[in-house]
């Protein structure tokens, strides 16, 4: 079989019109080109300098990206798998922390042995050796750089903790259950759930932002991730956390976040979720929010399995997803 090295060697890049028949389309302000690599499974960016950094969850690997163009692998390989339902599990996210590359590596894949790397956030040097920062997590997906530390995401726990350099974690805050629509599930069984009924899902937090001295979480919501039940919310750093603040709400299982100079919020949505199917191709978006008014446009639809989303400068975005795209959006 081909090895990964040869396919991205031989790597497509595709240029889409805004608003094309099929795939992705952007909204009519960027131009759209999307980069290919068969078999690979995008998650976590991040710029590095001139180079863009990415992590692949189907072989472990961190790459980066040059000015070229060139997809090179650095690093060890990380675990990596499939989880206990059937969804890749590796290196969720990347970033340049000093000199150190940190990775969010998630659990450990299902029918493997536990290693020192499972649920763990990983500090990898120039020479390839690797350090765990602190490894007291269920399921870190994504965290953020913070001066006395890291603010982590920890999907399985419902929460975000704050870790420091010393490996030191203490819970920041806990998300309660959140309460969907009745007859949701009536869908699903309707035997099993009457019509007025009520229930509850995890919160599953999933993207974290930091901006003028809040933390912006997106909340993915738990199976059956119905349609409209994602939110995002946001904490002060210091302080009352106890209410979180909603600052965007009736959203399709958000998977990220982050902002632009300017206050602009950009959250990016996994998609759709189909009993039978499961997240439906194509029905991912990239949302932008006004960042006055949080207004909402569409800058790029058609996505499958979105996972991150980068403000590369004020000219480019770049989103990634699992079925082995990488998107760049140009003004």
């Amino acid at each position: 079989m081909p090895t990964l090295r040869a396919l991205i060697a031989a790597a497509v890049l595709v240029f889409l019109a805004p608003h094309a028949g099929a795939g992705p389309s952007g909204s009519p302000n960027y131009r759209l080109e999307t980069v290919h690599v068969p078999a690979a499974a995008f998650g976590g960016l991040a710029r590095d300098g001139d180079a863009l950094l990415v992590t692949d969850l189907a072989g472990g690997r961190l790459y980066r990206r040059d000015a070229e163009r060139r997809l090179a692998a650095f690093g060890p390989i990380f675990p990596h798998g499939k989880d206990v339902i059937g969804d890749p599990t590796g290196p969720y996210r990347v970033a340049r922390v000093g000199d150190v590359f940190v990775v969010a590596q998630g659990w450990t894949p299902a029918n493997a042995e536990p290693g020192r790397l499972d649920h763990a956030l990983v500090a990898l040097d120039e020479a390839g050796g690797t350090r765990v920062v602190g490894n007291d997590f269920w399921n870190p997906f994504d965290f953020v750089a913070a001066a006395d530390g890291f603010y982590v995401v920890d999907a399985a726990r419902n929460s975000v903790e704050h870790l420091r350099a010393n490996g030191e974690r203490n819970t920041v805050v806990s998300f309660k259950r959140m309460k969907q629509a009745a007859r949701t599930l009536q869908r699903l069984s309707p035997t099993e759930f009457s019509e007025d009924e009520e229930y509850e899902t995890d919160a599953v937090p999933a993207g974290i932002a930091r901006r003028d001295g809040r933390l912006y979480i997106t909340l993915f919501s738990g199976f059956p991730f119905a349609a409209g039940a994602g939110k995002v919310v946001s904490v002060p750093e210091t302080g009352d956390r106890s209410a979180p603040r909603v600052e965007a709400q009736g959203l399709n299982a958000p998977v990220a976040i982050t902002f632009a100079d300017d206050g602009t919020m950009l959250v990016l949505e996994h998609g759709t979720y189909d009993q039978s199917r499961g997240f439906g191709e194509g029905t991912g978006r990239l949302l932008k929010f006004d960042g006055k008014t949080r207004r909402r446009e569409t800058v790029l639809a058609g996505l499958t399995r979105p996972v991150s989303v980068l403000v590369w400068d004020e000219r480019q975005l770049v989103v990634s997803d699992l079925v082995g795209n990488l998107h760049f959006l140009k003004r």
